[in-house]
């Protein structure tokens, strides 16, 4: 595969830190969906490292969320240290075109679920400090800001305050996991490009996890995008690649220039994929059978690299 991969979801974060959060498994060579060894497979590499915590799981005794959530980020923070040769951070686009030109991955932070900081839209400053540039409203649980899509309900007033203070730093707003009510009330209040960094088509897939075709038309109209999650629940009943390919295809329809679809595979936060899939060496396998099925080599590219970089681009830095 010829092209550069700029992934806009994975939970590797939280395999590195490890249940008994010692942190102690290496991100340069691991057994997990994702390591620096494998991504460097690739002409170039982006990676969406996601940062999650929740309120819906038990906790470690004598722990909070936020620790769990300040733990995460020394753990990826001291993997980039270690791995220099390989991985810088990013937090900017023109901070991912320096790390392709030079060889290098980048690590661009994002948040699911913000408990880790409690709900708080006053804290995003930090986070934007430290080079976080995405964020959703929650995860599967219902909390201060908004529902999701398993609960229902729409955004609170906080959750209206933390969208604003997204968009005020510049910080994309990710709407994967959340009910379909805030996404429409988001939509009606959005003065920036909001994405889906993990999300499929509904229609062929039909769960509440994943977009309408009119909520892709909606995020298309904001210039944002949608990652595909190559979860196997979110893809179709025993998917194989031409099930993943299908829902490509399908937002294809949609958006026929291609330019507001992308990759958010959901690594490392998945225990299913489609057939033949077993981690991220395995993209090319989707690339491959793409156009196979007749898909333009400029949109493959766009879809798999450019489309998230432009995202990107527009938060404000």
């Amino acid at each position: 595969m010829n092209i550069p991969v700029f992934d806009l979801h994975c939970d590797t974060v939280t395999e590195l830190l490890g249940r008994d959060l010692s942190g102690s498994t290496p991100l340069r060579s691991n057994q997990l969906h994702i390591d620096l060894e494998r991504m460097k497979i690739y002409p170039g590499y982006a990676q969406c490292f996601a940062f999650w915590s929740t309120t819906d799981l038990p906790l470690p005794k004598g722990m909070k969320v936020e620790d769990i959530f300040w733990r995460e980020v020394s753990v990826l923070q001291d993997q980039i240290d270690k791995n220099k040769d390989l991985i810088r951070q990013a937090r900017s686009g023109a901070d991912v075109r320096k790390n392709l030109e030079d060889g290098v991955i980048s690590a661009i932070f994002t948040v699911e679920g913000p408990a880790g900081i409690g709900f708080d839209p006053a804290k995003l400053s930090k986070l934007y400090d430290l080079g976080f540039r995405i964020s959703t409203l929650g995860w599967n649980e219902k909390n201060s800001l908004t529902g999701s899509h398993k609960t229902g309900g729409g955004l609170t007033k906080r959750g209206r305050e933390y969208v604003k203070e997204c968009q005020k730093l510049g910080i994309l707003v990710d709407v994967s996991h959340i009910s379909d009510e805030a996404f429409w009330q988001i939509m009606d209040m959005t003065e920036a490009p909001i994405i889906a960094t993990h999300s499929n088509s509904r229609k062929v897939c039909p769960v509440s996890r994943n977009l309408t075709d009119e909520m892709f038309r909606a995020i298309c109209a904001t210039d944002g995008v949608a990652g595909f999650n190559l979860c196997a629940d979110f893809v179709g009943e025993k998917p194989t690649v031409d099930t993943a390919c299908d829902h490509i295809f399908h937002f294809l329809e949609l958006d026929p220039a291609g330019t507001h679809i992308a990759i958010g595979g959901d690594l490392d936060g998945i225990s299913e994929m489609p057939e033949g899939f077993h981690g991220v060496q395995d993209y090319p396998k989707l690339a491959k059978r793409l156009l196979e099925r007749g898909l333009d080599e400029t949109i493959l590219k766009q879809i798999f690299w450019s489309n998230a970089l432009g995202v990107i681009d527009k938060c404000s830095m």
